[in-house]
């Protein structure tokens, strides 16, 4: 009954988000996915200046921001080396500041929108899906004591009395995970003791956490078979109520987990007259899960190659030579597998990556998001 009901409201709840973005190209000319973080943020609270970050309490929802995402990424192997890269994500939009008058259970000022990908590295296989629902009626939401974040039957949430182990769990046509999550290092605050900013205006800015390695076991399904596995998975956490500034179009985020036990988070925002905003930025994390703050003028980021998506007029950066010599970095990025594009309703191209050195010696496994092609 649920899933019915949800299948009749996604024309409404796609229209809602559809004209979100809508009105934030309008506003900035952002292609697909990176509208998403800029629109009108008028009655929302927005990240000004840093705060006091509590857990397990910041693992929940924070409805008074327009925006917010659970994103985890990452790399799963079976005892016979088997790779997946798998990416969950949970999106909440707020469509409005408050929630309307009324007794109906079906009154929201919220939407979800979910992504699900699975990479089968040895058949070279990306799958995808995405599900939106309206915060109303029991079908999508997010609640902190305990943790649990969903869409109809995908799920992130808490299991046992404990903060940990998460479950995740969610399937599409043909894929599906099963996976128990630990957290492993502590939250990592990026930014300024975790305030992220993004562009110069005030207020564009989001509040963002990562916890870069949490030991993962479960289950994948590709094609029918089902395997056990284990990893470690990445999570980023963000909301905001406004984020990209005029002339920002979109985003190059890496995630990067390297086989010392380092980690390095960058994210370079790119501008509409083909440069990098000075607000581009990062964190190196070492095995023991201290942190430091990595500045744009640090990082050399070079396109290597290129990549023509088959699915529409979208031409992506495909390798990449990555240096932060402050932290002794100089490494080469590449995709698992070309295509690992999300064909949805916000085009935008995100995969699993390997780290080597420049002459090509492994040295670790990684995540690219890139928005705004």
């Amino acid at each position: 009954m649920i899933r019915i009901a949800s299948v009749q409201l996604q024309i409404i709840v796609t229209s809602a988000l559809l004209a979100f973005s809508a009105e934030a190209q309008q506003t900035a000319s952002r292609p697909g996915f990176a509208s998403l973080m800029a629109s009108e943020a008028q009655g929302f609270e927005r990240a000004i200046e840093p705060r006091e970050f509590s857990f397990p309490t910041d693992h929940g929802p924070h409805p008074k921001f327009r925006t917010e995402w659970w994103y985890l990424t990452g790399h799963l192997e079976t005892d016979s080396g088997d790779v997946f890269g798998t990416q969950v994500t949970f999106f909440r939009f707020a469509l409005a500041p408050r929630t309307p008058k009324g007794a109906s259970n079906w009154r929201s000022n919220a939407a979800f929108m979910a992504h699900f990908a699975l990479t089968d590295v040895a058949s070279q296989r990306f799958y995808h899906e995405e599900r939106f629902a309206r915060a109303a009626a029991g079908l999508a939401g997010a609640s902190s004591s305990p943790l649990k974040v969903w869409l109809e039957d995908w799920h992130l949430r808490q299991t046992g009395d404990g903060t940990f182990p998460w479950h995740v769990k969610l399937y599409g046509d043909g894929f599906a995970i099963d996976l128990d999550l630990q957290q492993g290092k502590a939250p990592v605050l990026n930014g300024n003791s975790g305030l992220s900013r993004k562009s110069a205006d005030p207020g564009n800015a989001s509040y963002y956490y990562s916890m870069t390695r949490m030991p993962t076991k479960g289950f994948v399904e590709a094609n029918g078979v089902r395997q056990a596995v284990s990893g470690t998975l990445w999570m980023d956490r963000e909301w905001s109520s406004s984020a990209l500034g005029q002339n920002q179009v979109g985003w190059d985020w890496f995630a990067l987990q390297f086989a010392d036990g380092t980690d390095l988070m960058y994210y370079q925002l790119r501008e509409s007259g083909g440069g990098v905003s000075a607000e581009s930025a990062g964190t190196f994390v070492t095995e023991s899960g201290s942190y430091r703050q990595v500045s744009r003028s640090e990082v050399e980021l070079t396109v290597l190659d290129t990549w023509k998506s088959p699915h529409g007029p979208r031409t992506y950066p495909a390798k990449w030579r990555l240096r932060v010599a402050s932290v002794g970095l100089d490494v080469v990025v590449e995709p698992r597998l070309a295509d690992q594009e999300h064909t949805g309703r916000f085009p935008y191209w995100e995969g699993a990556v390997t780290v080597s050195t420049v002459d090509g010696n492994r040295l670790g496994v990684g995540y690219v998001e890139l928005t705004g092609y």
